[in-house]
């Protein structure tokens, strides 16, 4: 099983919104604030055009960003971005775009700025899986000067879904705030794909899939999670021995591979709690769980709530 057939059942497990909030057209000086995003959510910023350096307040580290570079923030992080001056930012000033989204603009004449800003929206309860498997900050390029001839490239796809998000951006026909969100939501699924295909992948579940020896074993529990995988299975279509393959998944992903699934089985078993024809016993069967109280008592421990407690929140929410 490829990479990408990982990518697009995690992605079929949880629910991803996008929203464009703001296109930032710049002079330098400049300077914008973020405040720590409420749960559930994932800022993220495209430069267009120019350079910013983001840093983010809570990990007490900055790197510039230049054109073409995507930044996500999975765990929602307090973070500002500017232009690295370190001059007083020109006063902005902001105008609703007819399409829903704001336009911010000021009138120093220093190093130009476009940067799109917006939000990703993860469904409950899902946004932990995302923290918990994603790193702080994760950055991705769009342009690829280096595999500027590899059409399918993560990279080069999305360099075209950029450019399609520019122009809507620009234009102000009708349908256009849908497009954009549409365009963010197909975002996310290119940058993870995109960062899972790098040479040196970021932490976590990128770094995992990305690991030629280690990827099999991602791919069969998310392919058959119910499935009683032991190490040594998981081991043995990695080629490696027991001691090894936990070694490596550990170190990769700083969690264990009964994590990951675990994690995984929680994530499928609060979709199937949704459905009101499905029985919890039937459900805990569907994960990998022939005893109804060891399902409970797991979900209960990674999802803060039984599975009784979200069966009825999913409905009030519905």
């Amino acid at each position: 099983m490829s990479e990408v057939d990982w990518l697009s059942r995690l992605l079929q497990m949880i629910t991803i919104t996008g929203q464009l909030e703001v296109r930032c057209a710049y002079g330098a000086p400049w300077r914008v604030a973020w405040d720590r995003s409420a749960v559930q959510e994932i800022p993220y910023h495209i430069v267009l055009r120019g350079r910013a350096i983001i840093e983010d307040l809570e990990t007490k580290t900055a790197r510039e960003l230049v054109r073409g570079d995507i930044l996500l923030l999975p765990h929602g992080a307090a973070h500002v971005l500017h232009d690295g001056s370190g001059h007083a930012p020109a006063p902005t000033h902001q105008r609703r775009a007819s399409a829903g989204w704001m336009l911010s603009e000021n009138e120093a004449e220093g190093e130009r700025l476009d940067m799109l800003c917006g939000r990703f929206f993860i469904g409950a309860p899902h946004d932990r899986l995302i923290r918990n498997y994603l790193p702080t900050n994760l950055v991705v390029r769009a342009i690829d000067g280096d595999g500027a001839e590899d059409i399918d490239a993560a990279s080069n796809r999305l360099a075209s879904l950029l450019e399609l998000m520019r122009t809507e951006s620009a234009s102000d026909k009708p349908g256009g705030y849908a497009v954009l969100n549409a365009l963010s939501s197909a975002l996310f699924t290119l940058v993870l794909r995109a960062a899972s295909e790098v040479e040196q992948a970021p932490e976590g579940l990128l770094a995992l899939a990305g690991h030629p020896r280690l990827a099999p074993a991602i791919s069969a529990m998310f392919a058959d999670p119910a499935r009683p995988w032991k190490l040594p299975d998981l081991a043995d279509l990695c080629g490696m021995s027991r001691a090894t393959f936990m070694r490596h998944f550990q170190d990769r992903l700083g969690r264990s591979a009964a994590d990951l699934l675990t994690d995984i089985r929680m994530s499928l078993a609060a979709n199937a709690l949704k459905k009101p024809a499905m029985s919890t016993e039937a459900v805990a069967d569907d994960v990998g769980y022939q005893s109804v109280s060891a399902f409970r008592r797991v979900f209960t421990e990674r999802m803060g709530m039984t599975p009784g407690e979200w069966r009825r929140l999913a409905r009030e929410g519905a």
